[in-house]
C-alpha cells in the first residue's frame, strides 16, 4: 500500500475530486504517506459510516483487507489496480479520471459479493473468528507434515483427509489460491462455494462445489502431531490445535462492488488468466 505508485495514483485522484468538487476522506495509514494534504482523516471502519463511495487504490489484496472491515457498513468500494492481476481493482491508472468520472455520473455495474465468517472452537467454546471475501484456508503454516482432519458439510460426513489442508472459497476467490490449487472458475453471480484439498495424500480426493448456504466443519484429528493455522484472505491467520472445529459459513452481509461498464468478467479471465483470443477467425 505504501509503495511510490499508490502515492501517485491517489495524489493524481486526490486533485481530480477536489477539482470537481467532491469531498474527500482518506484512510489513515494512506494519509500518512501524503504529508499536508489538508483533507479529513479517518479509520477503516468509520468510513464506512462516513462515505457514499470508497475507491480502493492498491491490488486485490488492498480490496479484500477494505471488504473485510466495510462489508457490514454496505458502502460500495470501487478498485484502482496498482497490483498485479487486478480481478477485483478493475480501473487501471490511465483512464482513472475517465472512469471514475462514469462511476460518479451513475454510469457503472454494482455487484454483491459474500463472504465466509470462520469461527473456531476448543472444546465447544469458541476461541477465534475470521472473515474472508476469497477464501478461508487450512494449512499446516510453517510445518511440512500433512493435516488429518474430517469434513463435514451440512451436518453430514463428507471424508477424513490427509492432505496439506483444504481451501474454502467464495466464487470471489476461485480465480486466486482456489485456482492455482486445481479448483474451479465459478462465476461471481453464484450461490456455491468450492471446497479444495491441497496436496491430498490420495488420488481420488477431489474438489466439491457446495451450496452457497452451506454450513461446513471441519475437525482437526487429535492425532496431528503439528499445530495446523486457519488464514482468512492470507491476510488474517488464526492458529488451531488438535481437537478443534473449524466452522465455515457464508457471512450474512455482503460488500458491493462497483465496475466500469466496460467490466466483462470473461474478458477479465481471458486477459488475466491468458485464455486464446478468437482463434476460430484467424487466417
Amino acid at each position: 500500500m505504501g509503495s511510490a505508485r499508490v502515492v501517485e495514483t491517489v495524489r493524481n485522484l486526490k486533485r481530480f475530486l477536489i477539482a470537481e468538487g467532491y469531498h474527500i476522506i482518506l484512510e489513515e495509514q494512506i494519509a500518512a504517506l501524503i504529508p499536508g494534504h489538508g483533507l479529513q482523516v479517518s479509520s477503516v471502519k468509520m468510513m464506512g459510516e462516513m462515505c457514499d463511495l470508497v475507491v480502493v487504490v492498491g491490488g486485490d489484496g488492498s480490496l479484500l483487507g477494505a471488504a473485510r472491515e466495510l462489508a457490514k457498513s454496505d458502502v460500495p468500494l470501487l478498485g484502482v489496480n496498482r497490483g498485479r492481476l487486478g480481478f477485483l481493482t478493475d480501473i487501471s491508472p490511465a483512464e482513472l479520471e475517465e472512469k471514475i468520472s462514469a462511476v460518479l455520473a451513475g454510469d457503472y455495474i454494482q455487484e454483491r459479493r459474500f463472504l465466509l465468517d470462520v469461527a473456531v472452537k476448543r472444546d465447544g467454546e469458541p476461541i477465534a473468528y475470521g472473515t474472508g471475501l476469497n477464501d478461508i484456508v487450512l494449512h499446516p503454516g510453517k510445518s511440512t507434515r500433512m493435516i488429518g482432519f474430517d469434513l463435514w458439510i451440512e451436518g453430514q460426513f463428507v471424508y477424513s483427509q490427509r492432505s496439506d489442508g483444504l481451501i474454502v472459497s467464495t466464487p470471489t476467490g476461485s480465480t486466486a489460491y482456489s485456482l492455482s490449487a486445481g479448483g474451479p472458475l465459478l462465476h461471481p453471480k453464484l450461490d456455491a462455494i468450492a471446497l479444495v484439498p491441497m496436496f491430498p495424500h490420495t488420488l481420488s480426493s477431489r474438489p466439491i462445489v457446495v451450496d452457497g448456504k452451506s454450513e461446513i466443519k471441519i475437525m482437526i484429528g487429535e492425532g496431528n502431531e503439528i499445530y495446523p493455522q486457519v488464514s482468512c484472505d492470507g491476510q488474517q491467520h488464526i492458529p488451531v490445535a488438535p481437537g478443534d472445529t473449524v466452522s465455515i459459513s457464508k457471512k450474512p452481509q455482503k460488500v458491493r462492488l462497483i465496475h466500469p461498464t466496460s467490466h466483462n468478467f470473461y474478458e477479465t479471465c481471458r486477459e488475466k488468466l491468458g485464455w486464446a483470443h478468437n482463434l476460430v477467425n484467424e487466417r
